[in-house]
């Protein structure tokens, strides 16, 4: 029996969200392409995956580019011998960094747009470019705080990630009738994850394990709404601690 594809673009490393995707959709029986830009972290995701009984396959793609991501789709819908063509898809790329917005560059802002904003639309683009002639499949988009609130010193993150937002939303909009379930998740708080722990260690501190979102939870919750029956479909959900203020 052939089992399932997924993809899963921007995975970094192993304690982060995009890795925690990945593993949750290869225990759910799987076959995983690992897409992200650094290959030495993709490989070892895709190890442990493997190590672990599951199946995944490294891909180095820069979700920026348009002929990475062709090349991606063009390898998740071709898996190979006893692969079906993925019909789970996730968008994940994303960068974040406080700047002042006198201070802030033309090619700053355009290079954070095309990490959270046009990556998406590559993605989103090639999924439903393939999903809909097989009349099924879901594509989930991570959002984050910015999607739907800009705050000091992040106009160009939220100015990506909103328009992440409504890409998502159109596509909802465009093809939930063709049996394309897209959804935007957004991720409001700091994640217990690599990038947060390495960057911002007194930040851990102060907020406490109760005060950060466990990757895996995250995880779980989007291999959830791929469960979805399509009577009840989500298309935004936001996810939080439960001590986060909002």
């Amino acid at each position: 029996m052939s089992k399932p594809s997924a993809v899963v673009v921007g995975v970094g490393a192993e304690r982060g969200l995009g890795a925690a995707l990945c593993r949750r959709f290869a225990q759910g029986g799987y076959h995983v392409l690992v897409a992200g830009r650094t290959a030495a972290k993709i490989t070892k995701v895709a190890e442990t995956i493997i190590s672990a009984g599951g199946s995944a396959e490294p891909i180095a793609t820069d979700a920026t580019l348009e002929q990475d991501v062709v090349r991606l789709f063009d390898r998740a819908m071709a898996p190979g011998d006893g692969f079906e063509p993925a019909d789970l898809v996730v968008s994940n790329a994303g960068n974040n960094q406080r700047i002042d917005f006198r201070e802030l560059t033309a090619q700053q802002f355009e290079d954070f747009w095309r990490v959270g904003c046009f990556s998406g639309f590559l993605v989103g683009r090639e999924a439903t470019r393939r999903l809909v002639p097989l009349g099924r499949g879901t594509v989930i988009f991570t959002g984050a705080s910015a999607s739907i609130r800009g705050k000091p010193g992040f106009a160009h993150f939220a100015a990506a990630k909103a328009g992440l937002r409504m890409i998502s939303q159109s596509m909802a909009r465009e093809y939930g009738p063709l049996r394309i379930h897209v959804a935007h998740v957004v991720v409001d708080g700091g994640i217990d994850g690599d990038r947060l722990r390495n960057r911002a260690p007194t930040l851990i501190k102060e907020r406490g394990e109760d005060g950060l979102l466990g990757i895996e939870a995250i995880a779980e919750t989007y291999w959830h709404i791929h469960r979805q029956p399509r009577s009840a479909w989500t298309w935004e959900v936001e996810l939080r601690p439960w001590v986060e203020r909002f």
